[in-house]
């Protein structure tokens, strides 16, 4: 997903001389890098690889390594179903369990195909639920499935709000299998990658799995030096198993952009760039795994993907017939942003407005370092403030866990699109922000539902130890298939979920009586463990806790009485 939340820098250099200056700190021989590939009117503009891709061995990024493309793999794996829908062999609106009976009746309203496909199904992801109950371990063969088919309810209604799933797409790569009578690697390999001659691309579930070529995944440890990255998950078939080349991804991206088909139907591929409309009426630039959206005036197609030790970018302009592919496997770079410095070099003055600027924090200087809670749905917004390139704050919204991310002035307020956060979008009612003094409630919208905040005052929140003969005890998840305990440690409260390949420790800080910020001990896992906790109460007794975060909503931890039930 596009993050744009830092505005490109226009270099002083302009062209593939200002390129090649971005790229230039990276041209080392003694670290991880990145490879681009860039072109123009259907020619190669542009392609070299930075840094190492074996650091063991020394061995160069070149132009023909492969390297994972992460979650840029999506839109394959929607054509691979718009194929069969083609063939005859099923509906893009048949309900998802008709082809995978094993997953839970949810209803008539779905999770269908299509919002498995535009992430409007609600279906919780199978790799948030194992990283909460069992941390960064390595899943078991089928893990993923079972943990997916005993969910007790889903995120939201099908159709009603927009949450990024892995999961679903993992799900849609096995109705490729079960409708198609091939594995996923067989059947995009055969009805996509060779038709097209993606010769050097194919499906790679598992970073254990061994490929000719392939770059090594590397994170940079704090006390310098790398560790390998590698990703838990062994079925990320359908979500981000794809390698590739950045020969291959530019072959593919004419190919996308180009008006004769060879894989895909005219049809199809309108389907594929279609925004999504949820049942509030909003609208989401999100299609059948491709972004469409404005940048600087002019439509690009796009997306990215991250994975533990690498990250990638694939945008096109369709306009100027500029095609920019980015893959990182551990340099310090954000491919995002880079490819929209690549754009800005490239066509400079032919882009009709200038890069665009995020909410400025002095309009809504209250708000800075508030908490907002939803009593009804149990969401928690955090406001911050963060200086940006040109030395102006702006201000930066937290959404359900997810990390201050800068504010855009839209037509009816502040709001965070669906690319921004691979969720929502989120809009703020600015009716009484913009005073000296924190409003004691606020209207946000999520998806466009509209749901009434109120602020959480730190002066009155109780401390750890003043919560804890409420909430130490055991509790059992069964949607984690885990058991947990919160105990006090000293004046933190600490959650330990126990599950059935591994443990997690949460950290416990009371907000208010009722909310607590969740946040995993190991920092590791914040990008997957932050979150927010409301206690559930009946007749003055502590019940248990439902928790959420930005993926993952309303876990319900059901409190044991006794430790013989616990046990």
């Amino acid at each position: 997903m596009v993050d744009t939340a830092t505005p490109a820098a226009v270099p002083a250099l302009t062209g593939l001389a200002a390129i090649e200056a971005l790229l230039a700190p990276h041209k080392r021989s003694d670290a991880p890098g990145l490879i681009v590939g860039i072109a123009q009117n259907g020619k190669t503009l542009f392609r070299r690889g930075y840094g190492l891709a074996n650091l063991e061995h020394g061995v160069a990024n070149g132009p023909h390594t492969r390297m994972r493309i992460a979650s840029t793999s999506k839109h394959f794996t929607s054509l691979a179903i718009l194929l069969l829908a083609e063939d005859g062999k099923l509906s893009l609106d048949d309900l998802a369990r008709q082809h995978l009976p094993e997953l839970p009746d949810f209803g008539p309203k779905g999770p269908t195909l299509r919002q498995l496909m535009h992430h409007t199904a609600g279906m919780r992801s199978d790799a948030e639920l194992s990283v909460l109950a069992n941390g960064l371990t390595n899943q078991r063969k089928g893990a993923g499935m079972a943990l997916m088919a005993q969910q007790s309810e889903l995120n939201f209604e099908p159709g009603s709000q927009f949450i990024y799933s892995n999961g679903g797409y993992r799900l849609l790569a096995m109705v490729v299998e079960a409708v198609s009578g091939q594995s996923f690697e067989a059947f995009t390999t055969e009805r996509i990658f060779q038709p097209l001659g993606m010769l050097d691309t194919e499906a790679v579930a598992s970073d254990f799995e061994v490929r000719s070529g392939l770059a090594g995944l590397y994170q940079a440890l704090p006390g310098g030096g790398w560790q390998h990255g590698m990703y838990v998950m062994n079925e990320t078939h359908g979500s981000g198993s794809l390698i590739s080349t950045a020969d291959d991804m530019l072959r593919w991206l004419a190919h996308m952009r180009s008006s004769r088909k060879i894989v895909g139907s005219p049809a199809s591929w309108a389907l594929m760039v279609e925004p999504t409309v949820l049942s509030s009426g909003t609208v989401i630039g999100y299609g059948l795994g491709l972004m469409s959206e404005p940048y600087r005036g002019v439509q690009t197609l796009h997306h990215s993907g991250g994975w533990i030790g690498g990250s990638s970018q694939m945008i096109t302009v369709p306009a100027h017939e500029l095609d920019i592919i980015v893959m990182v496997n551990g340099a310090p770079v954000q491919p995002v942003l880079l490819a929209m410095q690549i754009i800005d070099a490239l066509l400079g003055d032919q882009l009709p407005e200038p890069p665009e600027q995020r909410l400025d924090a002095s309009r809504y200087p209250a708000l800075v370092g508030q908490r907002y809670h939803s009593p009804a749905t149990g969401a928690v917004a955090e406001f911050a403030e963060v200086t940006g390139r040109l030395g102006v704050a702006k201000l930066c919204l937290g959404w359900i866990g997810h990390p201050p991310t800068p504010l855009r002035d839209g037509p009816n307020g502040p709001w965070l699109p669906g690319q921004d956060i691979a969720a929502g979008p989120v809009e703020l009612d600015p009716s009484g922000c913009d005073g000296k003094t924190a409003p004691a409630r606020i209207t946000v919208a999520d998806g466009g539902h509209p749901q009434l905040m109120h602020r959480l005052v730190p002066e009155e929140a109780p401390t750890a130890a003043d919560l804890a003969p409420q909430l130490v005890g055991a509790y059992r998840a069964p949607d984690l298939r885990a058991t947990a305990r919160i105990v006090l440690k000293g004046d933190v409260l600490l959650l330990q979920v126990q599950g059935p390949d591994g443990h997690v420790d949460m950290l416990l800080k009371p907000l208010s009586t009722e909310v607590l910020s969740c946040t995993a001990a190991d920092p590791m896992l914040a990008i997957y463990g932050a979150g927010w906790a409301n206690i559930e109460r009946s007749g003055g007794q502590v019940i248990g806790l439902r928790m959420d975060n930005l993926r993952t909503r309303h876990i319900r931890l059901f409190r044991l009485l006794t430790e013989e039930t616990a046990a």
